[in-house]
């Protein structure tokens, strides 16, 4: 495999940190069961990109991005608060209405970016150095933020409050903790995750499509399991870290199997590739702890 190559995967893996990180917040944290990922991801890209193409601003039109991302999650929260619909039954309800506001969105399946300014754009020839070593690096920048935002805001008593929700919420709200708040919050943030990711990678790959998101879910859990197998860990800072580790490693492998010759493997075999890797990373701890029960 080539150093292009392993440069590609390795930004890949960087953009779904942020599903990664989205993804540990729903599951980890608020032990929350969240499909709405999948739509959220797309809703991501096509917002971003459609506003950079009328001119706004991309680091705005990101922002934005991240904002409609939330209020679908938001949806979620609020079918599974307010109406008592189960809480993976409600995202799915909501990723499904997303495919149509996607298309409603965009006005169209897909939607192109060639030669329109994104967030990469003032990065260009950094350093002098060429864009696929620029792009990975900007990113790691902006996932390393990411990462100390998310761990001072749940080292914080609000954060603090939310892991409590996600543990017991009963017990939580004998402590006199606003659940449902928490969850909105939390759902919010997980989802607004997701759509940076969408957003990055729509402007990163120039093109943003309304199955961009599918199996989104899946990555960003598998991400979270390979990081937790690698770096097994309950300090927060490490969990976080693991996650982006988990992300950058997953893509890694899912590039070598691929590009492996003597395997025999094909692109349209990554769904295969995807759930071989996320069995062995669950199997993995199994085999560990019954190895050192014998």
């Amino acid at each position: 495999m080539s150093l292009i190559a392993i440069l590609g995967s390795v930004e890949l893996g960087l953009v779904y940190a942020f599903v990664a990180l989205g993804v540990y917040f729903s599951f980890r944290v608020l032990d929350f069961p969240d499909l709405t990922v999948d739509g959220s991801f797309p809703l991501g890209a096509a917002t971003s990109a459609v506003l950079i193409l009328a001119g706004v601003n991309p680091w705005l039109a990101t922002l934005a991005a991240m904002a409609a991302a939330a209020a679908a999650g938001l949806v979620t929260a609020f079918l599974n608060i307010r109406f008592k619909i189960l809480n993976l039954l409600a995202s799915i309800l909501t990723m499904i209405a997303l495919f149509s506001i996607n298309l409603r969105v965009m006005g169209r399946p897909n939607v192109a970016l060639i030669n329109a300014e994104t967030v990469l754009t003032p990065f260009r020839g950094l350093f002098g150095l060429r864009d696929y070593w620029v792009r990975p690096m900007m990113l790691a920048v902006l996932v390393a933020i990411a990462v100390v935002l998310i761990a001072r805001f749940l080292a914080s008593d609000f954060g603090l409050a939310m892991r409590a929700t996600g543990a017991n919420a009963r017990m939580a709200r004998a402590q006199g903790v606003s659940t449902d708040a928490h969850i909105y919050v939390g759902m919010a943030l997980s989802n607004a995750l997701v759509g940076l990711a969408g957003a990055l990678f729509a402007q990163i790959n120039g093109f943003a499509d309304v199955t961009v998101g599918v199996g989104t879910i899946v990555v960003g859990l598998a991400a979270v399991i390979v990081g937790e197998t690698l770096l097994p860990t309950r300090t927060l800072w490490l969990a976080l870290t693991a996650c982006v580790l988990g992300s950058v490693v997953y893509r890694i492998c899912i590039q070598l199997a691929l590009s492996a010759d003597s395997i025999g493997l094909q692109a349209s075999d990554l769904n295969l590739v995807t759930a071989v890797l996320v069995a062995v990373a669950l199997v993995l701890p199994r085999l560990k702890k019954s190895g050192r029960t014998a």
